[in-house]
């Protein structure tokens, strides 16, 4: 069997000048905001696992499903090349991709990328145990920490993949710069593989984002514990209540907290001071819901030609394979 690699891309991440600056820049706005990144600590990223299992929420067993149907498809179009996830999670999803690769090459390389070191860990020795022929080597930090440090690749070629419809996050000008980015990463010939949740009635979309168990409240809460303990906060998670809506001018899910009181928190690490008044909110995350044409001809603008593009049976998510 090969040893499992973990590489730590954020060590000195605590001693930067500007860590936590978006925080103390999103909570000192008129309108205040936090970046998604804080959602993912472990219990955060144990709590997304939970919320991925629940009946409302469509679009990881969705997505799923497509893998499951056609994983092989994908390999057969790409052949053997090197496999780098970006925010992999628990990677369970990912284990179509890699038994269709399985088939088709004996090695194969396989990067796993996420903020998470925990379920990062737990994740590269399951599928260590799973494929010992597969050389798996997980990275910790951010996509653009990841895209900037990847290593050149010996295989002859690279997928890079970004499932989940975590592009949803980014608003428009945040996607442009990730494409971007992706397209400096990418070699002439190597692949990208994107997962994009489409439009759809939010008599569909609101319940995926307010469960009635209540575990997407307990994620988006989470955010503030996270945010405590990094930067020695004393965010009270009882004075703030969870609620989604679809903005349809907009096409997005935005999440928010509704302050329940008016009162002041304290991040001491970052000497910040912020009051809160009665009603406020915080917008946590957006999930934007994508056209699959309109995707396709922003890709190709940035020089990712389609491949091929597959959905499932109703039309909620989609898979678009593109090339360099």
């Amino acid at each position: 069997m090969l040893a499992t690699s973990i590489k730590i891309l954020n060590e000195h991440y605590q001693s930067l000048n500007n860590e936590g600056i978006d925080v103390i820049q999103g909570l000192t706005r008129s309108a205040k905001t936090l970046p998604p990144k804080y959602f993912y600590d472990d219990r955060g990223s144990e709590l997304f696992e939970q919320i991925c299992e629940l009946p409302e929420y469509y679009p990881t067993r969705t997505e799923a499903w497509i893998l499951h149907q056609y994983a092989d498809e994908i390999a057969q179009i790409t052949g053997a090349c090197e496999l780098v996830e970006l925010g992999s999670g628990s990677s369970t999803k990912t284990e179509f991709l890699l038994d269709a690769y399985q088939k088709f090459a004996s090695y194969c390389r396989y990067i796993p990328i996420d903020v998470s070191r925990g379920i990062l860990k737990s994740s590269v020795i399951k599928l260590q145990q799973k494929y010992p022929t597969f050389f798996i080597e997980g990275l910790i930090g951010t996509y653009e920490q990841a895209l900037i440090k990847l290593e050149s690749t010996f295989a002859a070629s690279r997928l890079i993949f970004f499932l989940g419809s975590s592009l949803g996050n980014f608003n428009p000008r945040e996607c442009d710069d990730f494409l971007k980015q992706i397209t400096k990463t990418l070699q002439v010939g190597d692949y990208f593989l994107l997962g994009i949740d489409l439009q759809k009635p939010k008599e569909i979309l609101e319940p995926a984002y307010n469960d009635t168990q209540g575990v997407t409240a307990a994620f988006n809460r989470n955010i503030l514990s996270h945010l405590n303990w990094r930067f020695q906060g004393n965010f009270d998670l009882n004075l703030f209540t969870h609620q989604a809506i679809y903005n349809e001018n907009d096409a997005q899910i935005e999440m928010y907290l509704h302050c329940q009181k008016s009162h002041k928190v304290s991040l001491e690490a970052l000497d910040l001071q912020v009051l809160f008044a009665d009603g406020e909110s915080i917008l946590t995350e957006i999930s934007r819901k994508f056209d699959l044409v309109i995707m396709q001809n922003q890709l190709e603008i940035h020089g990712l030609k389609t491949l091929k593009t597959w959905t499932d049976p109703k039309h909620l998510f989609g898979l678009i394979l593109c090339q360099a």
